[in-house]
Formats: structure tokens, C-alpha cells, sequence
């Protein structure tokens, strides 16, 4: 049996990584990412596909030291919540130096491989 779930996600990381990147909006206006199929915040069934603007902002953001097990190769990171109007997105910046990421920093969302085990995940670079 095929894991919708993962098959709507990996989906969504294909997109976002050619730059036809996605989410999903519920009749009252929440923005969702894949694979949701019904809204947590007030559970409308009936979704719309947006296409994702091609930045984002950034509205907080950690460095991280002490990884989990999955991004060990990778410390330290720095990983940010970006919003894109519609929905935020949660991934790993690269190509800022980690001290100078700011909140309010430009960036575009893109799919690379960690530096651990090769898997993909989100990661925002600066938008030119």
C-alpha cells in the first residue's frame, strides 16, 4: 500500500525544488502546506491550490548547535520560519553568513539535500 501522505508531500518538495512551489487555502483564508486535506484551524474540507510567491520573509529564526541525529553533519544551522504571505514555511538557511540572518531577510524557498543522510529538505537562500 502507498503512503498518500508521504506521496502528496514529496509532491509538494518536487514543486517547490523546480520553483512551482505550493500551498493550500481553505474557504476562510488559512493557508496550508501538503499534505493536508482539511483545515486544523476551523476544518473546511474544501481547499484551493495557490501558487507560493517566489519570496518570502523572514520572521524568526535559531541557530542551531546541538542537532537532532538527522542534521548532525550539518551544525551548526541556522533554521527560519518564513512567511509568504499565505502560509510560513520552516527550513534551513544557506548562502547568509549564520551571523548575519535577520528577521525581515528576503529569501527565496528551495529543496537541497542535508550534508547527514542526503534527504531532502526545505532551505531558503537570499532573494536577488
Amino acid at each position: 500500500m502507498t503512503d498518500v501522505t508521504n506521496g502528496e508531500y514529496d509532491a509538494f518538495l518536487e514543486a517547490l525544488a523546480a520553483g512551482e512551489g505550493y500551498y493550500r487555502v481553505c474557504e476562510n483564508g488559512h493557508g496550508l502546506l501538503p499534505p493536508r486535506r482539511a483545515c486544523p484551524h476551523c476544518g473546511d474540507r474544501n481547499l484551493t491550490e495557490r501558487d507560493l510567491p517566489s519570496a518570502g520573509e523572514i520572521v524568526t529564526h535559531t541557530t542551531v548547535s546541538v542537532p537532532t541525529p538527522q542534521f548532525e553533519d550539518d551544525a551548526p544551522y541556522v533554521t527560519a520560519v518564513v512567511d509568504f504571505g499565505g502560509v510560513r514555511l520552516t527550513g534551513v538557511v544557506r548562502g547568509i553568513d549564520q551571523t548575519a540572518v535577520e528577521i525581515g531577510d528576503r529569501v527565496t524557498a528551495t529543496v537541497e539535500s542535508n550534508e547527514t543522510d542526503g534527504e531532502r529538505t526545505i532551505v531558503f537562500r537570499p532573494a536577488k
